[in-house]
């Protein structure tokens, strides 16, 4: 759209989202632009809000200070090696320079307290440069009620526990094990404690990425960073080829924005856009698998598309297993150290299983969907384990050990049990499942998965059994009742969209530059190509993106770094 009316209001810089796209806004406040957000949603935050909180900034300043020892070399060995040809070099340079400078405005800005995710390791640690001890980090318990009258507009969370508790990630680790280690015992009542001790007090602690969303909105509103909720984007203005402004739709009626230094697209990705997901990406997607932000539907893809914006990678995403909801409108209930834990088993169709289940989940989700190899997926699919598992470890996001699992997962026909593994089969329709259960158990015996190698990385091992020796990822099945649980692949959002160079700068299929326009976050193309290098990496270029658009927005980055590695002017 062009257009020659006036504005119906005039700012330096416009963000479309409100998740890592804050960090845009705060960063131009800080640099002295005039900066508003549109949300789409009546919620702020995003898919942030919704996440785990994680960041992955290799070398960052903050761990630095926790006398973590790394190097920016060392993350670009690391990345090269994975990444390689998948995704352009700049894009990787340009996250190792300035995510740092990202975590510095983090610092200067938000009211969080900043924890390393020790021995939370990279999801390749193996590659040269991966660390196994750990590159992300997270904030510590933050109290919600800092929001004030912004407090009814954080998105809300689908992963919650049991009872008010912040659960950090390193806390989620331990609690798994709480009947394995004490540790997670104690973790757990002193997170109950904080949380039902804050109450009192009229304090809302909570962890993970409601804790980083909400200290973003406050140090957003502490820069006078204007928000607009339900406020959805519905065209860019552009005045002699470049950005210039956005339309809205506030109030019921359509608003132009004028925007002297551009325009930053950061609303997320198309998952809940099942047209798009089955055109790009595979027809076996189902509605209700993603744990995204409902919101995010792939329209600001389309609108930039529509200006001449190039696309990339749109068959990625950040694949999460998971346990399809049972109603319709539900979430679903995420398997992270669940497919670790010695005891279980993903199988396929045929009752065989089909990869490494402790593999990161990015990776899992190309597997089960045969994105990997070019194969036919591997679905439907099916988590088995057996009582002994059941006893031991915390399930499906919540289930405690013991605990029977919910009885409408068995009337949906999402969870079956038995008494024998051949009746579990026949159940099921797993022809293979009690041939497949001997296999792994020999092994399991023996200490190594000849088949997939599960726990031979240290990234497998992480949300491991300690006390399950010699392998803390391998265990038998051989205590009934057996139990299979549905297993799709969900997703933390899509991770393919409109092409960006290193400066967060936009671009035609030719290469060529849309001045004023940047996207960042899930609204981009993965900065790491088809991989996930570390827990936290789709909030870290978030960030670390979100910074670059800013500074370059502003003025104060080169724009003939491109070629190279971006640099501060």
């Amino acid at each position: 759209m062009t257009t020659d009316s006036q504005p119906s209001k005039e700012v330096d810089l416009v963000v479309v989202g409100s998740g890592t796209g804050l960090l845009s806004a705060i960063t131009a406040a800080e640099l002295g632009l005039r900066v508003l957000v549109v949300e789409k949603s009546e919620y702020l935050g995003g898919s942030t809000a919704m996440s785990g909180g994680g960041f992955w900034i290799p070398d960052n300043p903050i761990l630095r200070e926790l006398g973590v020892r790394d190097s920016r070399e060392r993350a670009l060995a690391y990345l090269d090696a994975l990444v390689g040809d998948t995704a352009p070099r700049e894009r990787r340079l340009a996250h190792l320079e300035h995510g740092p400078k990202a975590i510095e405005v983090l610092r200067r800005n938000l009211p969080n307290r900043w924890l390393h995710m020790v021995e939370y390791a990279d999801y390749f640690p193996e590659v040269d440069g991966g660390s196994a001890y750990g590159r992300a980090l997270e904030s510590a318990p933050f109290d919600l009620s800092q929001l004030g009258p912004d407090r009814p507009k954080l998105r809300p969370t689908p992963v919650q526990a049991p009872i008010p508790m912040p659960v950090t990630g390193g806390d989620y680790r331990w609690m798994n094990l709480m009947t394995r280690k004490p540790r997670g015992l104690v973790r757990a009542a002193a997170r109950a404690a904080q949380g039902a001790g804050g109450m009192l007090f009229k304090r809302e602690y909570a962890a993970g990425g409601q804790a980083l969303a909400a200290g973003l909105i406050v140090a957003a509103r502490r820069r006078g960073v204007e928000m607009w909720t339900e406020s959805p984007l519905r065209d860019l203005v552009f005045e002699d080829g470049r950005a210039a402004g956005v339309v809205v739709e506030r109030d019921g009626k359509d608003v132009t924005v004028r925007a002297s230094r551009g325009v930053v697209l950061s609303a997320g990705g198309f998952e809940h856009n099942l047209e798009m997901r089955h055109e790009y990406q595979a027809k076996a997607l189902e509605p209700g698998w993603s744990l995204a932000n409902p919101a995010n539907e792939g329209d600001v893809i389309r609108i930039a598309e529509s200006h001449g914006a190039a696309l990339t990678l749109m068959d990625q995403a950040w694949w999460f297993p998971a346990i399809p909801p049972v109603k319709k409108g539900g979430y679903p209930s995420t398997l992270l150290a669940e497919r670790s834990l010695p005891g279980s088993i993903i199988v396929g169709p045929d009752g065989r299983r089909f990869m490494n289940e402790a593999v990161n989940y990015m990776t899992a989700g190309q597997i089960m969907l045969g994105l990997d190899d070019g194969e036919d997926p591997h679905l439907p699919a099916w988590i088995v384990f057996d009582q002994t598992y059941r006893n031991r470890y915390v399930f499906g996001g919540g289930i405690m050990p013991h605990q029977d699992l919910p009885e409408d997962w068995y009337a949906q026909g999402l969870a079956h049990r038995a008494a024998t593994l051949d009746e579990l089969g026949q159940k099921v329709g797993l022809p293979e499942l009690r041939a497949t259960v001997e296999r792994f158990n020999l092994m399991a015996d023996k200490g190594h998965d000849d088949d997939f190698n599960r726990g031979d990385s240290a990234y497998d091992r992480y949300y491991g059994d300690p006390r399950v020796t010699p392998n803390p990822n391998l265990g038998a099945l051989r205590n009934p009742p057996f139990y299979a649980v549905r297993v799709v692949p969900g997703d933390l959002g899509t991770c393919g969209g409109i092409m960006a160079d290193g400066l967060a700068r936009v671009l035609r299929s030719s290469g060529e530059v849309i001045e004023g326009l940047y996207a960042t976050g899930n609204c981009a193309g993965n900065a790491f190509g088809k991989y996930y290098p570390g827990p936290g990496a789709t909030i870290g270029q978030g960030l670390s993106f979100g910074y670059i658009a800013a500074a370059h927005a502003a003025g104060r980055l080169k724009a003939e770094a491109r070629e190279g590695e971006p640099a501060a002017a």
